[in-house]
């Protein structure tokens, strides 16, 4: 029944900005985990960013420290990365992902709804 559905993947040049939106539905509570995850060709899943919707709590992973930002409109029950300063190294394409039923333990890459991705490219 969960469905997420990701948005604002572009093309930019180095130093810009976007904003990753996730949509989510069919979710029976608001305390859940929600991570996004990025894939380059060649190289394994990356673990980009988490949040734990009880606690707040958030990571980001050292390789985006500083210029990504994950967050949450619970009122429209949508994820969001804000990143900034993008490098080609990000270019990549964006998965978001929930799991409802992992509340304080979102450190993890086995998350039970995925979206479809949204492709974001860096250009120097």
């Amino acid at each position: 029944q969960v469905q997420l559905q990701e948005s604002g993947g572009d093309s930019v040049q180095a130093g810009g900005s976007l904003r990753l939106a996730c949509a989510g539905s069919g979710f029976v509570t608001r305390e859940y985990c929600g991570a996004w995850f990025r894939l380059i060709p060649g190289k394994e899943r990356e673990r980009v960013a988490t949040i734990d919707t009880s606690s707040m709590r958030t990571f980001v992973a050292n390789s985006v420290q500083g210029r990504f930002i994950i967050s949450r409109d619970n009122a429209k029950d949508t994820l969001y990365l804000q990143m900034h300063n993008l490098k080609p190294e990000d270019t990549a394409m964006y998965y978001c992902a929930a799991d409802s039923s992992r509340v304080g333990r979102c450190l993890s890459d086995e998350y039970t709804f995925w979206g479809q991705g949204t492709q974001v490219t860096v250009s120097s």
